[in-house]
């Protein structure tokens, strides 16, 4: 049997969508093991001056729960 435990983050790029999901992924995978599926929520934007200044994605992060034994 197996547990998962999932987080919600953010993550954001001045380029894209991609790349802020992207960005959410790489900083989860620096201090979180074994992340299974990463599934994104909410897209959207900041806006400065009507022009898009950067694309934010809410990702669910789902990964392995170890417990101690």
């Amino acid at each position: 049997m197996s547990v998962y435990k999932v987080i919600e983050l953010v993550g954001t790029s001045p380029e894209s969508w991609e790349k802020a999901a992207e960005a959410a992924v790489e900083a989860a995978s620096r201090s979180l093991k074994d992340i299974r599926i990463v599934e994104v929520v909410k897209l959207d934007m900041q806006v400065e001056n009507g022009k898009v200044k950067t694309y934010r994605a809410r990702v669910n992060v789902s990964f392995k729960y170890h417990t101690k034994d």
